[in-house]
Order: structure tokens, then sequence, then C-alpha cells
């Protein structure tokens, strides 16, 4: 899954955010950057792996953020389904 549908789609931004998504089985594909911290990306990660939601890295927060057109950076963010 690219970046690119990130930028259009329905998404939720942030480690807290994206465990909601995930928690709640609303997520479809969630994103996570490569240099965030990986004490907090680690229950992100198992979540996900328990709710065989994929996963994509990508390479820096920064890139995660732009692709939010955010004008920050993030550790995560996630494409849910439309309500």
């Amino acid at each position: 899954m690219s970046l690119e549908r990130l930028k259009n789609g329905k998404k939720v931004i942030g480690i807290k955010q994206t465990t909601k998504a995930v928690t709640k089985n609303i997520a479809i594909c969630v994103f996570l950057a490569d240099d965030a911290d990986e004490r907090v990306l680690a229950p992100l990660k198992a979540l996900c792996e328990a709710n065989k939601v994929e996963v994509v890295t990508v390479s820096d927060m920064k890139s995660l953020g732009l692709a939010c057109s955010i004008a920050v950076g993030a550790a995560a963010a996630a494409i849910v389904r439309q309500a």
C-alpha cells in the first residue's frame, strides 16, 4: 500500500488514534515511521499482528507527516474504513 493512498483516503494520525482504530477493527492499513521510538511502536506492531492488519514501514516521521498533510512528523497513521 502506498503513501499516495494515505494522502487521499480517510485516515487517523498518531499513535493513540491509530491504536484506537486497530482496536475497533476499522483500520485497513497502518503506516509506521522507521525512525520513531521502538518503545512506542512495539505495542502497536503487536496489536496489528494480532488483528491481522497490514503494516507498512515509512522511512521517516517527516515523510509520514507530509503524506498525512500535516506540518509535523508522525510516528503512525492508518487508513480507516468509511463509516
